[in-house]
């Protein structure tokens, strides 16, 4: 297994992983076009995040996002994990585990970077218990947030 940069011709893999994503974990139809265009924004504006794919023998098995988070307390940037899928067919083999450590160990590799942060639904246990045994914690924070409603 590797990690690897998504690129714009895997826009179709990861359009389908996060229309499931959002299907499984929320129950939202997202709107096909929109995503599209929200997920080839980030090839054409990089410093905004990056797309990843966890990739056996040349198939995705899973996908994850990463963002940028300036910290002025410890003078460096946080990376923030968003839109995690792993393929069901997938899940259960370490392949989130996997991509995890890829970041953990950029992360104590760049003195640059500062840490890593991610937020999961209130009700995604299976999720929470996954990122407790990867040694994070939710103790700290609380999100909130406010959105603007959808075009």
């Amino acid at each position: 297994m590797i990690v690897r940069e998504a690129s714009v011709a895997d826009t179709p893999t990861l359009v389908s992983f996060q229309m499931a994503m959002a299907k499984e974990t929320e129950n939202i139809e997202l709107d096909q076009a929109l995503l599209t265009k929200g997920i080839t924004e980030l090839f054409h504006h990089p410093e905004r995040g990056k797309y990843f794919l966890a990739v056996e023998e040349g198939i995705a098995l899973g996908c994850l996002m990463i963002t940028y988070e300036w910290s002025d307390w410890r003078c460096g940037t946080v990376l923030w994990i968003q839109s995690v899928y792993i393929d069901p067919a997938h899940r259960g083999k370490g392949v989130y585990p996997f991509m995890y450590e890829y970041f953990q160990q950029l992360v104590l590799q760049d003195s640059s970077l500062r840490g890593i942060r991610l937020y999961v639904d209130k009700t995604n246990k299976k999720a929470q218990r996954t990122y407790e045994r990867l040694g994070m914690n939710g103790h700290h924070y609380t999100t909130y947030e406010w959105m603007k409603p959808a075009p």
